[in-house]
């Protein structure tokens, strides 16, 4: 045992807080402490010792120390927000811990939904009527429902917003199964949805009704056995459930499934909200060149959760106005908690309440925000004897549906999961959802997934060592109005020239189609050889379209193959794959670490090797970046600055990494360099902004010499500050942006990370006032003394420069001059006077 209580003799915990302090603590004799900055465990233990045989620690059971060092909540506090709720021991357990701060308790009671109309007097055939009444137990309808179905059956478009658990695909199977059932032979009905095991679970309950009123539903995409596709062409099902996928695949290509589905009238939108940024972007051609094929036009029926823009975000989606029809309410109550990680990382909290919760036979999710984190986290939760798996895109489809039996036959107490599994996918009962930072409406559909059989539910949201978090901390109340503005790019210039060249490949394009708009990819493509005009319309030169096959509406730009053993296991886009995939980089796989040795741009292939399964580090890399600025779309001022919205051509090289031991949160490693820097550029859009001078912070250094280092690591924190600060604000993009500080010019630029734009930056270009002052008060009320700040203010875990080179007190004045009006232009990096845009 190295680490051994002194009092009782039994095991000691020692974790780093996200402030570098050292956090020890016995869970036998309840005694605890905090000690200072250092190199390694070993010291802060015999630190503990000294103060230890001093007399300085005593038992702290229920926290004092920590509560008046602000680490922990007063135990009061916690009483009162409990007020008259009565949470079981479980949940009390956790809101009383000594190890964290509890942000946020809520009873969260749902209001019953309004009712509407008797099934009976619905207007509904009859089957319908016996299928809602025998089968599931619905004798009246929702008020939602109610107008949703007679909105659909008058032909009007829609999107159906309400939470998970509701009876939202109530509101549109039902009515769309009806209409498909009156219609002539031939397909009527398109349902799809954004993961082919969403569709997959889903037919099933599209059968239940198709099957008692006489009429054929089918899958088809990717996994569809060729049988049952030769079945298909034979004899065309009303309905087809499949993906944009594979509607993108066969419509460019003319196939015999491509011209079956003409007779299409509905086009069956669920999970909308999924289909932002890159992906939206791509479905918005989709859906405009499945609009064109659609021989007698096409009606829109569209499902989210909740949204604040989900009437314009699905009209510019679709191409077309949308009315929305929003429903309220669901079964079983559900304890919440807001928790900050004061005093251990946000993963080590996650696994705790894990632990607590599956000892308790709770059947728990663990939402995580990337793949990687979902890996690190089940890593971590093994350790604690958690029975855990992960389940995240990129692994095998088999073993994917593994992990979803395991859990929904009770075999498996534990998922780590990432957005994926927010979808509809049947898992069983859950009764405990953990979560990381997403912004609120995400939360809830997460939330959704647990107590839907009306029991009692648990939900927490962890929050993290990061400067959003710290806001939250503080001002937990702004979450519940931080509602996600999502967003897609139809102005994406190389989305633009691959759908329009699509679009040619679907049918000829007329010079009075309905894609006019266009003109000007059209003009390109004919002058690359792409397209050729014979006569009044547009039609491709079939040598030349191959380059669709390479073409992923999922991504942009190109993939880098990741092999092991010489089979392709995987792969990442381009620019992504440049910090992930690089010599030495440790990469996770199901569970398992591999060392990339060897990566090689120029075939785009990566190579993985195995390496022992308790090696301690992953990687993070070390890039430099340089912007070029190639148009401005649009500029306006923002207190008393300049912003400009514009195109980028950003050139990225990757000349090291840093190693960082798992389970550690944002901060610096060792560092290493590669033998050969890795370079990529690309075009893609961003806003730029020049930051007024901190005046004060170079001055009130001791070191004279060292202003120009106050001035330009200022800028670099408010760059930092500025994207981690902006999540929730802009919908919960910053994972989606990167960021430039150009030396002591003061220019900032801040992009997005995706080739050609994927719609981020122009959201926080639009509200970007609100993100000035968030940062500000991230800055302001962050207790750190460092110079540089720590993860919960100026720290990023993307920073290329491995988090070196940042100023606190000099970003606080830069963005305190900027809220306080002071006027600045965009001024030319090299010559200083001359205007750059």
């Amino acid at each position: 045992m190295k680490f051994a209580c002194p009092k009782c003799k039994m095991r000691m915990d020692i974790q780093k807080t996200s402030n570098k302090m050292m956090y020890i603590s016995c869970d036998s004799c309840r005694i605890r402490d905090v000690v200072g900055e250092y190199g390694s465990m070993d010291e802060a233990f015999l630190e503990f010792l000294a103060r230890f045989d001093q007399g300085l620690i005593t038992d702290d059971s229920k926290g004092q120390k920590f509560e008046n060092l602000g680490m922990v909540r007063d135990r009061g506090e916690i009483e009162a927000m409990i007020g008259d709720s009565k949470p079981d021991e479980t949940v009390r357990g956790i809101l009383f811990s000594s190890k964290y701060y509890v942000a946020q308790y809520t009873d969260m009671a749902y209001p019953e939904p309004e009712m509407g109309a008797n099934v009976e007097d619905s207007g509904l055939s009859m089957p319908i009527r016996t299928y809602l009444s025998s089968r599931r137990g619905i004798d009246r309808l929702y008020r939602f429902q109610e107008e949703a179905i007679t909105r659909i059956m008058s032909g009007q478009s829609i999107v159906i917003e309400a939470p998970t658990a509701s009876g939202k695909t109530e509101a549109f199977a039902v009515p769309v199964i009806q209409m498909a059932s009156e219609a002539p032979a031939g397909v009527h009905t398109v349902f799809v949805y954004p993961t082919k095991a969403l569709a997959r679970d889903q037919i099933q309950k599209i059968r239940e009704i198709t099957q008692l009123i006489g009429i054929g539903a089918e899958v088809f995409d990717g996994d569809t056995p060729q049988e049952t596709r030769q079945k298909i062409m034979k004899n065309p099902p009303r309905i087809i459930v499949t993906n944009f996928d594979v509607l993108h695949y066969h419509m460019w290509r003319r196939t015999r499934f491509a011209l079956l589905l003409a007779s299409t009238r509905i086009l069956v939108v669920d999970e909308a909200h999924v289909y932002s940024g890159i992906f939206g972007s791509n479905v918005h051609y989709i859906v405009k060149r499945f609009k064109r094929i659609c021989k007698k036009g096409l009606q829109v029926v569209a499902a989210s959760a909740t949204l604040e823009n989900s009437e314009d975000f699905c009209s510019q989606l679709f191409g077309e106005g949308m009315r929305v029809v929003r429903g309220t309410g669901r079964r079983g109550g559900i304890d919440f908690a807001m928790l900050f990680p004061s005093l251990m990382p946000q993963k080590s909290l996650m696994v705790e309440i894990t632990k607590k919760m599956t000892r308790k036979s709770h059947k728990t999710m663990i939402f995580n925000n990337s793949h990687l984190n979902a890996e690190l986290l089940a890593i971590q939760a093994r350790r604690q004897k958690i029975d855990i798996m992960v389940h995240r895109a990129g692994l095998m489809t088999g073993y994917r549906t593994a992990v979803e039996g395991r859990f929904r036959d009770g075999r498996l107490q534990a998922i780590s999961c990432t957005p994926t599994l927010e979808l509809g996918i049947d898992i069983g009962d859950v009764d405990c959802i953990v979560s990381s930072v997403v912004p609120v409406n995400r939360l809830i559909q997460r939330i959704g997934r647990s107590a839907r059989k009306g029991q009692r539910g648990y939900a927490f949201l962890v929050l993290g060592n990061d400067p959003i978090s710290q806001y939250y901390r503080n001002h937990s109340g702004d979450y519940f109005e931080d509602i996600e503005r999502i967003y897609v790019d139809p102005a994406n210039p190389i989305i633009e020239e691959f759908q329009v060249l699509a679009m040619a490949c679907d049918m000829p394009i007329s010079p009075d189609d309905e894609v006019k708009e266009h003109r000007e990819a059209i003009r390109r493509h004919v002058m690359r050889g792409n397209l050729k005009v014979l006569g009044d319309k547009v039609y491709p030169v079939q040598a030349r379209v191959r380059q669709l096959g390479q073409y992923s509406i999922r991504g942009i730009g190109e993939s880098v193959d990741i092999l092991l053993d010489g089979r392709k296991v995987g792969e990442r886009s381009l620019p992504v794959a440049l910090g992930e995939l690089h010599k030495d980089a440790i990469y996770l796989l199901a569970g398992v670490k591999y060392r990339v040795c060897e990566f090689d741009i120029s075939s785009r292939r990566a190579r993985l090797e195995r390496i022992p399964h308790d090696h301690p580090y992953h990687t993070r890399a070390l890039m430099e970046e340089w912007p070029t600025i190639k148009a401005v779309f649009e500029k306006r001022n923002v207190y008393g600055i300049e912003v400009a919205f514009c195109r980028l051509h950003i050139k990225k090289t990757v000349h090291g990494y840093v190693r960082v031991r798992f389970g550690e949160d944002v901060g610096q490693g060792e560092k290493f360099s590669l033998d050969e820097p890795i370079e990529y550029d690309f075009v893609t859009k961003g806003i730029i902004f020049h930051a007024p001078r901190p005046v004060k912070a170079a001055v009130a250094d001791a070191d004279a010499e060292r202003s120009e280092y106050v001035e330009a690591s200022g800028y670099h924190a408010t760059e930092h500050v500025i994207i981690e600060g902006s999540n929730m604000i802009t919908g919960g993009v910053s994972q989606d942006l990167g960021g430039i500080a150009l030396g002591i010019s003061g220019l900032i630029i801040v992009y997005d990370g995706a080739v050609g734009g994927s719609g981020a930056s122009k959201t926080l270009y639009d509200r970007f006032e609100k993100v000035l002052k968030r940062g500000f008060a991230i800055l302001e009320e962050c207790p750190c003394k460092a110079e540089s700040g720590c993860p919960r203010c100026t720290f990023s875990y993307r920073c290329g420069n491995n988090n070196e080179y940042l100023h606190k007190n000099s970003s606080l004045e830069i963005l305190g001059r900027i809220i306080g009006g002071e006027e600045t232009r965009i001024v030319d990096p090299v010559e200083g006077e001359r205007p750059l845009v």
